[in-house]
């Protein structure tokens, strides 16, 4: 084991500088313009896995981007440890704002400057270099390893979910190891183990055939707009509590353990709200804001679009206006049912002088890993001995749909590792990655190996 922390050590400088490498190709996948670039990146990223020592290495052309893939599978009898990555970086706009190019990488003060050196290609680059230290040294791994890197994560992972679900011999595996997220805090190492879903709705809500002057007709016929806030003004109790039947039912329970840990995270209610320039927190009662955050359902309304909405004024009575409406969900809540039941409690909200039309948009379904888990066991220990630190497990309040999918097709928990930080300033102007962070994440991984073959 020492001997392959010692060969990171010894090479640390020439990883930086393949980073580098793989930080100059703009793999772009919002943009059409700069599919020559993701194809360019896709062979960089195989390229990488060959000298790494993987086998099997393919590039797997999808409708979108090149999905690539490698192996290691000569240890029979050890698990199987997949990891996932993604190569594609968002847009670096606005330009004006970077300090310095952001496809040039710019070390200062202990940080990579460029875009995706956080998110995702300086995480996922510390698997490709920790696997190439054992094979390097020791000559193989503890564990087998496949890697699967796409290049359509910031555009919504479609042909990676299709591709799961065709390909679950190929992909089949003990755990998912992902290194897309940060650290609860600096220099605290962090294992996320829930996601909450997610449910997508419309609410639109009609009165009159056509808008109508309000003031020759104001007083005889519903505003739309002043019934849909009714409406969603009902959504809620004075508790904060949803009053959608059965919202709250057969919720996935809290371990005490969980409970505990949320405790041992010391968050500051009073610093959040002055991070958010708010001057006190709101949410369901009873409840720690960690607990609002993570583990308990909400329902918020994200838009309202009706009547005129321009500068001046136009006394117009609406004809329609319209809410857009998203619940984040955890464990035991089907999104399919209270689709259904949302649809269901909102057109009993309206009075019968409006015409109430509900549209379900999209979902996600949440997930959690237990804790007890020999992969999430491992992870802990391998952080504890790079950091030298106790891990922290966090729980994620938003949805990453791509990860469930994971899961629900392999059977298999995944474990989000993070090395990054909040203030890594990813999808923004002078995105970087502390480079104290990639040195860990390599030492972390490289224990993982060890300490996940002896489960």
């Amino acid at each position: 084991m020492e001997q392959v922390i010692s060969h990171v050590k010894s090479n640390f400088d020439t990883y930086i500088e393949e980073l580098k490498d793989y930080l100059r190709i703009p793999s772009i996948s919002t943009l059409e313009s700069h599919k020559d670039k993701m194809n360019e990146c896709a062979e960089f990223v195989a390229e990488k896995f060959r000298n790494a020592g993987l086998e099997e290495v393919k590039i797997f052309p999808t409708e979108g981007n090149p999905l690539v893939y490698g192996e290691w599978l000569k240890k029979p009898g050890q698990p199987t440890v997949l990891i996932y990555g993604h190569y594609d970086v968002q847009p670096a706009d606005p330009l004006e704002l970077w300090n310095s190019s952001p496809f040039e990488p710019v070390i200062k003060d202990g940080k990579i400057f460029a875009r995706g050196a956080n998110d995702n290609k300086g995480q996922n680059f510390v698997y490709i270099k920790s696997v190439e230290a054992y094979m390097k040294t020791i000559g193989e791994l503890p564990v087998n390893v496949k890697f699967l890197f796409e290049g359509e994560e910031e555009i919504g992972s479609d042909n990676l979910e299709k591709f799961i679900r065709t390909q679950n011999k190929l992909l089949k595996c003990d755990c998912i190891l992902i290194s897309d997220t940060n650290q609860y805090a600096p220099n605290m190492p962090t294992i996320t183990y829930g996601l909450r879903g997610l449910l997508y709705m419309e609410v639109e809500v009609t009165a009159a055939n056509r808008d109508l002057h309000s003031g020759s007709f104001g007083g005889s016929v519903a505003n739309p707009i002043n019934e849909l806030a009714k409406i969603i003004s009902s959504l809620h109790n004075k508790n904060g509590k949803v009053t959608i039947p059965d919202f709250y039912k057969n919720l996935f329970p809290v371990s005490k353990k969980e409970r505990d840990n949320f405790k041992r995270l010391k968050f500051s209610d009073k610093n959040y709200a002055k991070d958010l320039g708010v001057k006190e927190l709101q949410g369901e009662k009873g409840f720690s804001t960690l607990e609002r955050l993570w583990i308990r359902p909400t329902l918020d309304c994200n838009g309202i679009v009706g009547g005129f909405i321009e500068k001046g004024a136009k006394t117009v009575l609406p004809s329609k206006a319209l809410a857009k409406i998203s619940m984040r969900l955890v464990p035991n809540q089907n999104p399919e049912k209270i689709a259904k039941d949302f649809a269901k409690h909102v057109k009993n909200l309206a009075p019968n002088s409006v015409k109430v039309d509900v549209r379900k948009m999209h979902h996600g379904l949440p997930a959690v890993a237990p804790l007890d888990g020999r992969g999430i066991k491992a992870a802990s220990a391998a952080l504890k001995k790079a950091f030298g630190k106790e891990t922290v497990y966090t729980r994620e309040g938003g949805s990453i749909p791509v990860i469930v999918e994971f899961m629900k097709q392999l059977n298999a928990p995944a474990i989000l590792v993070g090395f990054g930080l909040d203030s890594d300033d990813i999808h923004s102007p002078n995105e970087h990655f502390w480079l104290s962070n990639f040195e860990k994440g390599l030492y972390t991984s490289i224990y993982f190996f060890d300490e996940y073959s002896k489960t």
